[in-house]
């Protein structure tokens, strides 16, 4: 039955399902579970850092139904997507309804669509990658997939990445940089795979240019069959969904450079160039994404299997209530900038 524990996750989706159901402030339900009752579960709850014995790792590993605990998120996603597509289409919801209608899409699609694609893009089937990438299209994030896997899991940590938040940049201005330079950063990317394999700027392996088909799209679909305020709806929900990425991302590697060596390269990625958390409910949601440092020694681990790391850097609080606090950057810096290693600091 403790395999079974990730179905937790899925109180995120139904959460939402009440926040599209109802009126009023009844449509901020799911801001309410993610910020305010998930972070005093995380209290409560506590902490765990204990690993896998090795005949456990190796069990759970090859264990389905992991896998599809994950594959689920698709249609469960979709499906909503498209009950709340309804349900704007045919209410009149006040600016403060549809504020918190749009919060709580743009929640489910960060937490049940991009984290769980992200765990699938790194993936070596085609058609786990491929379900990760219908996550990634709703969010209108869809260039993540080649910049993250190519880009950021090589540069994590030092001045060429864009989701490595500098010591004391605000989680504002690190949504412009880190956005804007991702984007620009899974071009040329991109532009060097095509190079690579021989293919032209033009050619069906060109990913980004399919992104760029995809999602505009999909937009385009939501007017004819729907309207324009559908359209904005989904717009709206799928850039609050990157911008939480976007928190999670900051809250992550926060501070954290890889020093460079006197050859000039940068000393590979290890155990403390990522924060962690062993909030039960935390790891439980995100998918164990808040063992973030064992992701990045190997990628392509089961999220099941992760391991928590004792020379890790651990933030104070779980991944939830640390969003909320990279929100109001004097309460962040009081809190965690005491806690970056000093020769990191002096390295900035």
């Amino acid at each position: 039955m403790r395999d079974l524990k990730y179905l937790f996750a899925y109180t995120v989706p139904i959460s939402t399902l009440v926040s599209f159901s109802s009126y009023g402030v009844g449509t901020y339900t799911a801001v309410f579970y993610a910020f305010v009752l998930l972070p005093i579960l995380d209290v409560v709850l506590g902490k765990d850092s204990s690993n896998l014995t090795d005949e456990k790792a190796n069990t759970k590993k090859i264990n389905k139904i992991f896998d599809w605990m994950l594959y689920v998120n698709l249609p469960v996603v979709y499906g909503l997507m498209c009950y709340g597509f309804i349900k704007v289409y045919s209410n009149d919801y006040t600016l403060f309804e549809m504020t918190g209608i749009c919060l709580s899409a743009g929640i489910l699609l960060a937490t049940n669509g991009i984290n769980v694609a992200h765990e699938l893009c790194h993936r070596k089937k085609y058609f786990e990658k491929a379900i990760g990438k219908a996550l990634f299209l709703p969010c209108l994030y869809m260039h993540f997939y080649i910049e993250h896997n190519f880009g950021h899991h090589v540069n994590v940590g030092t001045p060429d990445d864009g989701a490595t938040a500098k010591y004391k940049q605000n989680v504002y201005s690190f949504w412009i940089t880190s956005v804007s330079k991702q984007y620009l950063d899974a071009w040329k990317k991109q532009i060097q795979l095509l190079k690579i394999k021989k293919n032209g700027f033009f050619s069906v392996k060109n990913d980004m240019l399919w992104y760029h088909i995809f999602q505009p799209s999909y937009l385009v679909v939501l007017i004819m069959v729907f309207s324009t305020k559908v359209f904005l709806f989904a717009l709206i929900s799928g850039v609050i969904s990157f911008l939480f990425l976007e928190c999670i991302n900051y809250i992550e590697h926060y501070g954290l450079k890889r020093l460079k060596m006197p050859s000039g390269r940068y000393e590979r990625v290890q155990a403390h160039h990522s924060w962690n958390s062993n909030h039960n409910i935390g790891r439980i949601v995100l998918y164990e994404l808040t063992r973030h440092s064992d992701h990045h020694f190997k990628a392509s681990k089961k999220y099941q299997i992760l391991d928590c790391h004792d020379e890790a850097p651990q933030l104070p609080f779980g991944y939830p209530a640390s969003i909320l606090l990279s929100l109001v950057p004097p309460l962040w810096f009081y809190f965690i900038n005491p806690l970056v290693p000093k020769r990191m600091k002096e390295q900035l």
